[in-house]
């Protein structure tokens, strides 16, 4: 595990990312409360659907499952800091999702000011599927 001196927006992004690759909701469970006992606000969410459809709603489910974990309060700079980084994190990859359905995990960290947006998605067409992470980052106050 990371230090805990040594938190920064590279390992808040890579407590976002543990998040979102989790496969079980019980391993999600167990990694939220390794992240919290190191000082690391975690969440997630499953995410689904026709990429470009879904977009907004795939930042609504970020917001309100940070929202839900306490990850953020509910405030306009906070709930901005995870639309924002959720947006980057889905332009990521947007060029390859494009025109397809989309399924998997967003994950969520926050560390102090740092807060950190991982999006985990697999894509395709029947069985010719392929998988891609994004990823973004908002420091608030």
């Amino acid at each position: 595990m990371i230090v805990l001196a040594d938190y920064g927006s590279r390992q808040v992004a890579a407590s976002a990312v543990r998040m979102a690759i989790t496969e079980t909701r019980e391993e999600e469970s167990k990694k939220k409360l390794e992240f919290r006992e190191l000082g690391i606000k975690t969440a997630a969410v499953d995410c689904g659907g026709e990429y470009v459809v879904s977009l907004k709603k795939f930042i609504e489910r970020a917001i309100v499952a940070a929202k839900r974990e306490g990850v953020i309060r509910e405030t306009h700079s906070e709930e901005g800091a995870i639309a924002g980084a959720t947006r980057e994190a889905l332009s990521q990859i947007g060029m390859k999702a494009v025109g397809f359905s989309v399924g998997g995990k967003i994950g969520i960290a926050r560390y102090k000011d740092h807060i950190s947006v991982a999006v985990y998605f697999g894509f395709g067409l029947l069985h010719l599927d392929d998988v891609a992470i994004g990823l973004g980052h908002r420091a608030v106050s």
